[in-house]
């Protein structure tokens, strides 16, 4: 079964909505338009219900099937765009200085909306979808609060499933992956105090700008001396701020990073190794420092039978050949792990290549690929009519 004939009509539609969210992107909490019109959409739909208040801005739809059933499962998408100037030149190009739709939520968004209607013009399944709409996913973790503000006991659901569109694979081709599939994070925040001195006079000071480079260099021995070879992380260092002058030695500087890893062990491992190290080498040069450790998302870990469940709807909707295990696990973050860390579920990658020039996300000039917004939407679909089948036929 490949695309859904009645997604396929409105594909028009589904691009049409997903460039009109790009037009106007919202950072995290802020998705007000975006918010609105999701629940202007569903309500033009004829959805049951329309959840707002999750997360301030989240919207769940809730769509019920022609035949009663107790089984319920959710479905959801990232709202919220990124802090990027945007630089793709196109027509429908962000009119929000700065804001920008970098990471293709506004795709995800249109995607899910296409299998709103879909599902509720159609309601060809038993039991209860629903379609799950979350902000902040870039910044401020919008699914950690929404599970916190009760999604899962006001939306009691059976599993829920997640999507991401992923530019470095072929167009409308899947891959999967069960068990950890994206990273933990922290972020990671450094303050270096020395004593500020003429730059000609560097006796007279403790100059931290020379502290904060073995900093960084003493902190790139964890991953390749502490951590068994065998596990992954990452330790970067992505910001240094100090000095206004090309002559005075500052008397201080700040840092910020990133750690990112996927066993709780060695979550535990980077933090010690961390702060050991950044107050230790501070004090062998005269220095002060304080170190930040602050855990943001826990790693994303997909349930193997949950996981077989969407292989067999992608492979419905793509063709088996065209559904690959992932071959790594990404160090990417993705906060759908607060979700899959209370309910059973699978996120999965939705291939989007363009041929040429293929920006990544998060760069100035990617843009969500349309081609796909009709197996993604038909994916959705056909999972929530595989997993919810009309006349008590097992999933």
């Amino acid at each position: 079964m490949p695309i859904l004939n009645r997604i396929a009509a409105f594909e028009a539609d589904m691009t049409a909505w997903r460039r009109d969210l790009h037009l106007h992107p919202e950072l995290a909490f802020a998705e007000h338009r975006t918010s609105a019109i999701i629940q202007e959409k569903l309500r033009a739909f004829g959805v049951d219900e329309v959840i707002t208040g999750l997360a301030g801005t989240g919207v769940v739809g809730v769509i019920r099937g022609s035949e009663p059933g107790a089984e319920a499962i959710g479905l959801r998408a990232d709202i919220d765009a990124l802090p990027i100037v945007e630089a793709t030149g196109l027509p429908y190009a962000s009119q929000n200085p700065g804001v920008m739709h970098a990471c293709g939520h506004d795709g995800h968004t249109a995607m899910l909306l296409g299998a709103a209607r879909y599902l509720a013009e159609t309601r060809n399944f038993a039991g209860t979808v629903y379609v799950v709409f979350q902000p902040a996913e870039e910044q401020g973790g919008g699914g950690e609060v929404m599970v916190k503000e009760g999604l899962f006991d006001r939306c009691p659901m059976d599993r829920i499933f997640g999507m991401h569109n992923w530019p470095s694979e072929p167009l409308g081709t899947f891959n999967w992956r069960v068990g950890p599939t994206m990273a933990a994070v922290a972020n990671l925040s450094i303050t270096v105090r020395g004593v500020g001195a003429h730059g000609a006079q560097p006796h007279n000071g403790v100059d931290p700008i020379v502290v904060s480079g073995a900093i960084v260099s003493a902190l790139q021995s964890v991953v390749a001396r502490n951590i068994r070879p065998t596990e992954s992380a990452v330790m970067t260092i992505g910001e240094i701020k100090g000095g206004n002058a090309f002559n005075v030695i500052p008397s201080e500087v700040t840092m910020r990073g990133t750690a990112r890893w996927f066993s709780p062990a060695v979550g535990d491992l980077l933090e010690e190794a961390f702060g050991r190290i950044v107050r230790s080498t501070a004090a062998a040069y005269g220095a002060e420092a304080e170190a930040g450790f602050v855990r943001t998302y826990p790693a994303l870990v997909n349930d193997a039978d949950s996981t077989d469940l969407a292989r067999r709807a992608a492979e419905a909707v793509a063709g088996r050949d065209r559904v690959l295990p992932m071959e790594h696990p990404t160090m990417g973050g993705e906060d759908f792990s607060f979700m899959l860390d209370a309910k059973a579920g699978n996120y999965i990658m939705l291939g989007a290549a363009r041929e040429g020039d293929n920006p990544q996300v998060h760069h100035p000039a990617f843009d969500f690929n349309d081609a796909v917004l009709t197996t993604g939407a038909s994916y959705w679909a056909t999972l929530a009519e595989q997993l919810l089948p009309r006349g008590g036929a097992s999933a």
